[in-house]
């Protein structure tokens, strides 16, 4: 069953206890299509079903800033706690009806990272070459380049095009941006949920100068041919990551 507001709303609530890890996100872009939410339940795993707003199912690419990430334990480490991600991800809701973040794959220019990520949270993060230029207060533009080795490169050049804010609990914005869960699948067929915990994202509409997205293809989309349906920027968070939790498919 879809979820309601109730259940969305849950998942923004911090977990008392369990967190093993910290990083923060920075200069985040948000590019959402509108896709055909019969193709995109046909690409999930067993016990995911497609959430749609208004009826409408989105795929998206985020390409954003990974600072000071460390277990909970230990300080960040200078070059290898700092890295980029691009990331294409879906919406989607298990048969109770919670909410959380489909990824077909997570773009990453620190071999290490990848290799954990893979490891501990069954995410799906392959090795890329990644460069970029963070805004600042006299040029506010944010350059992001990306790509795989054998693959089409994807670039990105986007800005703030207003002023930014929290999103309504029943807008787009909020559908699209305030999510707190995600899912991911064990090499055994098994579905597990993680949690993260941030302070809502101060979101504002993007002016976006160049999105080239090749990853669409790597995943096996057809790449879109027009500029993205919704565009959203954030300055970023801080973020509190929690292990994976089995959960149920039947």
């Amino acid at each position: 069953m879809p979820p309601t507001a109730a259940q969305r709303a849950a998942t923004r609530v911090r977990p008392v206890s369990g967190a093993v890890m910290h990083q923060s996100w920075r200069h985040l872009l948000f590019l959402h299509w509108t896709w055909d939410a019969a193709e995109l339940q046909a690409s999930l795993p067993p016990g995911l079903t497609v959430d749609t707003f208004e009826g409408q199912a989105w795929l998206a690419a985020v390409p954003f800033w990974m600072d000071g990430v460390r277990p909970r334990f230990l300080p960040p480490v200078p070059g290898l706690s700092w890295f980029l991600e691009l990331n294409l991800r879906t919406y989607v809701h298990t048969r109770d009806g919670t909410p959380g973040v489909w990824f077909y794959s997570l773009d990453c220019n620190q071999r290490l990272a990848v290799q954990i990520a893979r490891r501990l949270f069954s995410l799906p993060y392959v090795d890329a070459r990644q460069s970029g230029v963070r805004p600042t207060p006299q040029s506010p533009r944010t350059v992001f380049h990306s790509q795989r080795e054998g693959s089409a490169a994807n670039h990105f050049e986007y800005e703030p095009a207003g002023p930014a804010g929290r999103a309504k609990a029943d807008s787009l914005e909020y559908f699209l941006a305030e999510r707190y869960l995600l899912y991911s699948r064990k090499p055994n067929g098994s579905l597990y949920s993680g949690r993260v915990w941030h302070m809502p994202y101060a979101l504002a509409p993007a002016r976006v100068h160049r999105a080239e997205v090749a990853l669409f293809g790597d995943n096996g989309f057809k790449p879109p041919l027009r500029p993205a349906d919704h565009t959203l920027v954030s300055p970023g968070v801080d973020v509190t990551i929690f292990p994976l939790r089995r959960i149920p498919t039947t």
